[in-house]
């Protein structure tokens, strides 16, 4: 049966194993592979360009809803949130739903001299208080695909002067959401955005950005492109918080992120949902209890030992905290729904 993505991939099983990573486009695939045979013959530019990196984050730039100077490119989540550990004083308190990503928490722990406070998801922004100088979550959880009550928190934090930090990876290119809505974002972009690891994306307000000091700033943040020395002419926007790019994984990122764009996120939110909402369905109809909710991301909790069964039956699925993880996204098809009904049941 067709998938909303049609030609664009290829795999050869079952793939429900987005939330662990995405699968590569051919057209990506194919940048690339070009770029490693140019690379192979003696490019005369070198690595790659700059232009492939700015194409990639004025793409990641209209799809998060913000102008491109509030962009930062880089390669991983947790230097990017490290930046922002890094602008708080001493004692500030960071609020975190229980259970977090690793590389959201981390950057704060290791300091040692913040005040960490974790709640239930649930309850994120009740837990908002006078005081609280950061709330740090992800817009939808890893360990079983919870959507995190956006307005609520983003009002909570309002109310309290708390700034906002949101990790998007587990939501981008399925979950509608705008970055402006929040003092950070950061984005790890191999999972629903369809990119090679090693493309990841800071959004930061203006207002925001004086906070944070450029620590690993190079000559990817200057506006002459200084080589030598010090950079003495920060640019004035995001980019000054860029890493030195992985240029092979930005020659895919540009056409994996055009593809996403092609669609559009609300077409593909249609139709992640409806498949993910179908296999919930499914499973309560035989008995089984997945976490309710209307996420792309399903969790079965107390069967993550069924991965094995489903590789075996063809499956690519993944088990976090005990539960059975899967995620529909663009080379899903209700087939596959059906087959990975059918593979539980047995």
């Amino acid at each position: 049966m067709e998938t909303l993505g049609g030609a664009e991939f290829a795999p050869d099983k079952t793939y429900l194993n987005t939330s662990s990573c995405g699968v590569l486009p051919r057209r990506a695939a194919a940048a690339m592979t070009r770029l490693i045979g140019e690379l192979a013959a003696g490019r005369p530019g070198g690595s790659g360009d700059h232009e492939t990196v700015a194409a990639a984050r004025r793409s990641f730039a209209r799809l998060a809803g913000v102008a491109e100077d509030r962009v930062s490119a880089g390669s991983s989540l947790s230097v990017q949130v490290a930046l922002i550990a890094n602008s708080l004083p001493p004692g500030a308190e960071v609020l975190f739903p229980e259970g977090e990503y690793t590389s959201v928490v981390t950057p704060f722990a290791v300091r040692g001299d913040l005040v960490l406070r974790y709640v239930p998801l649930a309850g994120l922004a009740e837990a908002v208080r006078p005081g609280t100088a950061l709330v740090a979550f992800s817009s939808v959880q890893s360990a079983d695909g919870r959507i995190a009550d956006l307005p609520a928190v983003r009002a909570a934090a309002a109310a309290h002067g708390a700034r906002t930090l949101v990790d998007t990876s587990q939501s981008a290119g399925w979950l509608p959401l705008n970055a402006g809505d929040w003092d950070f974002t950061v984005t790890t972009a191999f999972k629903f955005l369809l990119c090679p690891r090693g493309v990841s994306f800071l959004t930061v307000t203006e207002e925001a950005q004086e906070s944070l000091v450029p620590l690993h700033a190079g000559c990817f943040a200057s506006d002459s492109w200084t080589i030598y020395g010090p950079v003495e002419d920060l640019a004035r926007t995001a980019r000054r918080f860029d890493e030195s790019p992985a240029f092979v994984a930005y020659h895919g990122a540009v056409d994996a992120l055009a593809l996403v764009e092609e669609i559009g996120v609300p077409a593909i939110h249609a139709y992640d949902t409806g498949l993910a909402r179908a296999f919930r369905e499914g499973l309560a109809e035989r008995g089984l209890s997945p976490l309710p909710g209307d996420s792309a991301v399903v969790a079965v909790p107390g069967m993550g030992h069924r991965v094995a069964d489903l590789e075996k039956g063809g499956v690519v699925a993944s088990e976090r905290a005990g539960n059975l993880r899967l995620a529909f996204h663009l080379y899903n098809s209700p087939d596959d729904v059906t087959r990975v009904l059918s593979l539980l049941a047995a």
